[in-house]
């Protein structure tokens, strides 16, 4: 049988004092504030009084990291999946605001729509379904979870719904340690819920695009 509900759960924040624009570079692990944002996630699944049968994870440290207190309350063991990382762009490694002063990076900008400065919305969407539906299908019993980036779970609610992948960066509904839940019918998901358990005022939430 495969998996009742599915959850893509961002991860914490990252201890970025720097304010840089980490994407997929190593070493960004969650600050303190971060690791008390994935508790409030883990708990919130908990407090649904649904079984979690499986987990998966984004290779990155901050998304393992955040799958921690999940794996621990339901006694889950990590499968980390590449499919489910975040998108690269090419101002990775940089303060964006100061990245943006440059006259040879406004290249990059030329079509948002893409976007052109990274990772194309379409071939996000793709790998994340892909993954969504080998989590859900391996999924003995219980709901599965999977620990991601806001981009890719954002850009996936979109795609779900109907609406287009372009979209404002500013105005994603996908906060730090969210829980998008999502069903399937073996043909269509349908998105059922969106919980943002998590104290995130004065969080640093700048790295990625």
């Amino acid at each position: 049988m495969p998996a009742d509900r599915l959850h893509l759960v961002r991860h914490g924040e990252v201890e970025n004092p720097d304010h840089v624009l980490y994407g997929r570079l190593e070493n960004f692990g969650l600050s303190r504030a971060g690791h008390e944002m994935a508790a409030a996630a883990a708990a919130f699944l908990a407090g649904t009084g649904r079984i979690m049968g499986s987990l998966t994870s984004s290779p990155l440290q901050r998304a393992r990291e955040s799958a921690a207190p999940i794996a621990e309350r339901f006694g889950l063991d990590v499968v980390i999946d590449e499919r489910v990382i975040e998108p690269w762009n090419v101002f990775e490694g940089t303060v964006m605001r100061r990245a943006l002063r440059n006259p040879l990076n406004w290249r990059h900008l030329r079509n948002p729509d893409l976007p052109s400065w990274g990772e194309p919305y379409h071939e996000v969407i793709a790998r994340m379904r892909a993954a969504m539906l080998d989590a859900w299908e391996r999924t003995e019993s219980g709901d599965a979870v999977i620990v991601s980036h806001q981009l890719p779970i954002w850009v996936t609610h979109l795609d779900i719904v109907g609406s287009d992948p372009r979209h404002d960066p500013r105005k994603r509904r996908c906060d730090l340690s969210s829980i998008t839940s999502v069903d399937f019918d073996g043909a269509v998901w349908r998105e059922v819920g969106y919980a943002a358990p998590a104290q995130t005022a004065g969080a640093v939430d700048v790295g990625a695009v």
